[in-house]
């Protein structure tokens, strides 16, 4: 006679299988991306002469980001991201205030093209959001930096 199959319970298999593909993290390790980051996009790119002293140019590029707040709103960070030889490093970080007086839910941010690839010194992002979380549609408000370093958020027109 043959012996029976054995199955698994569907929890019992979904709960093998998270442990399967869990990530593995030493105690105490910080993870990597907080899970209060929502949206990210790196995009864009800035330049600093050299200054009197003979040192180099200093460049980098922009990173927009939505950090979820404890009451599920969002505040919208712009950093400007120093690419040095050992690596890249926070040139300078600031909390969009223009996002924070309206306590939006982010629902999503897009960079002006996804090649990664522009011309000119600046940035340019629309951040998708809502006021009321019941909203059915998100309104279109536009991050733009220009080549000299001067920031805009504004209502986005179509």
């Amino acid at each position: 006679m043959n012996a029976p199959i054995k199955r698994f319970a569907p929890a019992a298999a979904i709960a093998l299988l998270a442990l399967a593909c869990a990530p593995a993290q030493a105690a105490g390790d910080e993870p990597p991306v907080a899970e209060t980051i929502t949206f990210v996009v790196s995009t864009g790119f800035w330049e600093e002469p050299a200054e009197e002293t003979g040192s180099e140019a200093r460049r980098g590029y922009y990173k927009l980001i939505a950090v979820r707040q404890p009451d599920g709103t969002a505040e919208v960070h712009l950093q400007q991201i120093e690419a040095t030889t050992e690596g890249p490093k926070i040139a300078s970080s600031t909390a969009l205030e223009e996002f924070s007086a309206m306590k939006p839910y982010v629902t999503d941010i897009r960079p002006e093209n996804s090649s990664g690839i522009t011309a000119q010194p600046g940035f340019f992002a629309t951040v998708y959001l809502k006021t009321d979380p019941k909203a059915t549609e998100p309104e279109s408000w536009t991050v733009l930096i220009d080549d000299l370093g001067e920031i805009k958020v504004e209502r986005a027109t179509n």
